[in-house]
């Protein structure tokens, strides 16, 4: 009889007691003249006492704008060198740092600015075709004509604090600089005597993920949860001071603060950041140049990178480590960036934002073929189990529902606690939702979705998120949302629209309706109108059926 579908991470490596602050203060006193942050589009270059001297001022400053603990400050941004000092300054100043997805448009906006209730948002004046203050500007006119610290919107009414990452305020707003400057000697001091009450279980970071039954949910996770897993994540990749790690995936998600920040200064190392976007010659040129020894990204990412014209003009040789991670990666991608990009101990690693994330990952000594057919094995300290329709374990080589408990499970969804209990049972296992298979040796390899979450270049896209927007739209009389194959992306959003009776519309007409409101990973990239959906006997919609029949349209067009 085969061993049961369950695996705990043993390890002689101790759990941190630190808190975020603590951390720092640890680190930055162990390796204060080594180079902590490097941000090549800002020219910012921060070695760990001069990173913790900033991050002090801004935590400090926070308080004297009137902050308490437990506050929520959003930050609404790109990669940015403040978007570093603040995940590190919120937490030493006991408040709650809100990920704020800069792709989000108005109606995503404020739904989360009022979801957590933040009194604080910290944003640039745009990025790209994002202009971030018109937006809030629209639903906050207020801004134009009150004092800064004096917001009161009726959209937004818990909202006091904006702060802007420029170098001039605008009319109701804060420059970054004036929150620096608010950190003098006697907020500091406050600072230093209200991290005395801190402690490693309070929440400490809120980030949205999108949920099946609709609106999304406010993921919150403590000190511990997200200190830990990236110290683990950290030694899985043997990081230590001396290494240099390009991260070029966003900061809103776990991939690049825990996974990329968390796992730098947990060890000593140095944060690379080339810009605040994905462009993979800035990627490139700034391995080079900083001689990194790692780099981060989703699969798509490091097939931009290889497939650049350019790519043969970089000198990647430092490379040694990094995390492939988001989606399922090609062994021939595999071996290229093992073979051409140097890294040859590259690592995969598999997890949710619910988990901090990190639950399995491979690790320098495993074969290839390991790193690309499997997500590696559990994580030190965590347990999961496989479980089938009636929540029974099951034996290995059988797939099942993932579930995992441990130090890294959130505290839960912020003020939900009917769909915090639907995702964490009695017991702390926290259910995925993701089938997997654990084989003899412990190796995990993910085999599909009990939910429909797409994942699209490793964007999560939830269905019921789309469709229920969709549902708003005038023409729309029922709707089915998807995802089908894609070569580069993995899988692409679509959506099967039923019109009201006498209507007609276009797909850009759909598409341009998602496109002002929602973020552009989850626009439809394609749009057919039906008559009817495929259903079961009990009127089940049969989404299997759609995916089958449009991947099949799309390889044999007509």
């Amino acid at each position: 009889m085969r061993a049961a579908s369950y695996v705990n991470g043993v390890s002689l490596q101790p759990l941190l007691g630190d808190t975020v602050g603590s951390l720092l203060d640890r680190i930055a006193a162990a390796h204060p003249e080594r180079p902590a942050l490097v941000v090549r589009s800002q020219g910012v270059r921060l070695s760990y006492s001069e990173f913790h001297a900033q991050v002090e001022q801004v935590a400090a400053g926070l308080l004297a704008l009137g902050l308490q603990r437990g506050d929520r400050v959003g930050i609404w941004s790109p990669n940015r060198a403040e978007w570093v000092v603040l995940q590190f300054a919120a937490p030493k100043a006991g408040l709650i740092l809100v990920n704020i997805n800069p792709a989000y448009r108005l109606h995503e906006l404020e739904y989360a600015l009022n979801k957590v209730s933040c009194r604080a948002l910290v944003l640039p004046r745009r990025f790209k075709a994002s202009h971030y203050l018109d937006l809030l500007m629209e639903l906050a006119p207020e801004l134009n004509v009150c004092a800064p610290g004096a917001l009161a919107s009726s959209r937004l009414p818990a909202l006091r604090e904006v702060i802007l990452l420029d170098e001039d305020a605008a009319p109701g707003t804060r420059a970054w600089r004036e929150l620096a400057e608010c950190g003098n000697a006697e907020a500091v001091a406050r600072l230093h005597a209200l991290e005395q009450a801190l402690g490693f279980d309070d929440p400490v970071n809120i980030q949205f993920t999108s949920g099946t039954t609709g609106s999304p949910k406010g993921a919150t996770l403590t000190h511990h949860n997200i200190v830990n897993n990236g110290y683990f994540i950290g030694e899985a990749m043997r990081l230590t001071e001396q290494d240099r790690l390009c991260i070029p995936v966003p900061f809103y998600h776990c991939f690049g603060m825990v996974l990329g920040n968390l796992a730098c200064v947990t060890h000593g190392a140095c944060m690379v950041i080339p810009g605040e976007g994905f462009d993979a010659v800035s990627t490139l040129e700034a391995v080079q140049e900083e001689r990194c020894t790692g780099l981060h990204g989703v699969p798509t990412m490091f097939i931009a990178e290889l497939e650049h014209p350019r790519f043969k003009e970089f000198d990647l040789s430092s490379l040694r480590t990094g995390i492939m991670a988001g989606s399922p990666c090609p062994i021939e991608v595999m071996r290229r960036v093992v073979g051409e990009m140097h890294m040859s101990e590259v690592t995969i690693a598999y997890g949710m934002t619910e988990t901090s994330p990190v639950s399995f990952q491979t690790t320098l000594d495993d074969p290839l073929e390991r790193r690309v057919d499997s997500v590696g094995r559990i994580h030190p300290h965590l347990e999961v189990k496989l479980v089938d329709e009636g929540g029974r374990l099951i034996p290995r080589g059988t797939p099942g529902e993932l579930c995992t408990r441990g130090y890294s499970v959130m505290l839960g969804y912020w003020e939900d606690e009917a769909r915090t209990r639907e995702a964490v049972d009695e017991a702390g296992w926290m259910h995925t939702g993701d089938l997997a298979v654990i084989d003899d040796d412990g190796y995990c390899t993910i085999v599909g979705r009990l939910k429909d979450m797409i994942i699209r270049g490793g964007e999560n896209v939830y269905p019921r998120e789309i469709e229920e927007f969709l549902y708003t739209h005038p023409k729309v009389q029922d709707v089915q949302v998807f995802g089908v194959p894609d070569a580069r992306f993995g899988e692409q959003v679509c959506a099967w629209v039923r019109l009201r009776e006498g209507c007609q519309a276009t797909e850009a007409e759909i598409q341009d309706y998602c496109r002002h409101h929602l973020a552009y990973f989850k626009v439809p990239h394609y749009v057919r109108f039906v008559d009817s959906f495929p259903m079961t006997i009990t009127g089940k919609v049969q989404k299997y059926l759609m995916r089958d029949a449009m991947a099949e349209s799309l390889a044999n067009p007509r």
